[in-house]
């Protein structure tokens, strides 16, 4: 991979000059009705869900490379507050490899409806939503992308909490599955057990769609405190995609979607979800991650294991909760190992 990794010391020139032009040419946008399933409420606010799509072979017909093989497609499963732009270089790795993507924008995320006035803030209604939404999204846009050629997921933080129960309800579903730093386990810098009491607490006595204490809006300038081991050049660039549109603002969570954080992990950690796991599938753990739990990776990986689950656990003890978004000396091993376990045919 390290030939074809964006030099940092010309990021923002190889982004908009390259990368982007690329990705523009074989990119189709779209919108999608959110799921309903048993046992979802109606939906809190009315819109639809958008999508952005990448086709492999366009790509390649436009680098003057239309006869390489097709891979298959990648559902990419964005995190906590963030977007489908912040995945513009995972994207165009993913397509020089020859996989096509497609991306949903979570609720609450991007361009897609909000159930809440302040663009800075999550809040979700329950994080079933999460699952039936992609669950449809994966079975119509993502099916329809693959025509018949492998289907793999990869996910990332909240998007790994959700890729990990959807692989946990549909074990035929991905040929492979990546979760990338799993929320598996939200950091909320107190007890789980302490945790789960006071947010349904605050949200019983009507603050669930207050901003948590200690957390606050879209920050007015640049930093990298606390995740200071990843490329500032790719970070400042993610940042200036954030403050030239609001529909990236969102920054900070509320008591109600810490809330069904929470619940999320409970139900991927229930050993008898973990049994059902048959998806060969790869969990990248961050050895400085600040955001999510690596004991609760590390069980739910014993779960599965023991419960005679094909999954596989690397531990990148250097990097920092946004693996795609470190320096290109720990980016490059990271992409190797994702890529070879992806075309990795005895997997």
């Amino acid at each position: 991979m390290d030939e074809t990794l964006i030099d940092e010391t010309n990021y923002a020139g190889e982004m908009r000059g390259k990368v982007l032009p690329a990705l523009a040419r074989c990119r189709s946008e779209g919108w999608m009705e959110p799921a309903e399933a048993d046992g979802l409420a109606p939906v809190p606010s009315p819109g639809k869900l958008h999508y952005l799509c990448y086709d492999a072979a366009e790509f390649r017909a436009a680098q003057g490379n239309a006869g390489a093989r097709s891979c298959g497609t990648v559902v990419i499963v964005h995190g906590f507050s963030e977007f489908a732009a912040k995945y513009s270089e995972m994207i165009w790795y993913f397509l020089c490899q020859g996989y096509s993507i497609c991306m949903l924008e979570h609720r609450g995320h991007g361009y897609s409806p909000r159930d809440i006035d302040d663009p800075a803030l999550v809040w979700i209604d329950g994080y079933r939503r999460y699952i039936a939404d992609l669950a449809q999204f994966v079975t119509t846009i993502g099916k329809q992308s693959a025509d018949g050629r492998p289907l793999y997921l990869y996910s990332h933080s909240m998007g790994g909490g959700i890729g990990a129960i959807m692989v946990e309800r549909y074990p035929a579903l991905f040929d492979k599955a990546v979760l990338s730093s799993p929320m598996i386990a939200p950091q909320t810098g107190m007890p789980t057990w302490l945790a789960r009491p006071l947010m349904s607490l605050m949200c019983g006595i009507g603050q669930g769609k207050h901003v948590v204490f200690g957390q606050g809006g879209f920050p007015a300038e640049f930093s990298i405190e606390g995740e200071e081991a990843m490329s500032e050049a790719r970070a400042h660039w993610y940042y200036d995609r954030r403050a030239e549109d609001v529909h990236y603002h969102s920054n900070s969570a509320t008591y109600g979607w810490v809330r069904e954080a929470l619940r999320m992990s409970r139900e991927a950690l229930r050993p008898s979800a973990c049994e059902r796991i048959e998806t060969p599938t790869l969990l990248c753990q961050a050895g400085k991650d600040i955001w999510v739990l690596n004991e609760a990776q590390n069980r739910f990986v014993r779960q599965v294991q023991d419960a005679g689950g094909n999954l596989r656990m690397v531990r990148f003890a250097d990097s920092a909760h946004n693996m795609f978004c470190m320096p290109n000396r720990a980016l490059g091993p990271y992409l190797n190992t994702l890529f070879s376990f992806l075309g990795d045919s005895t997997r």
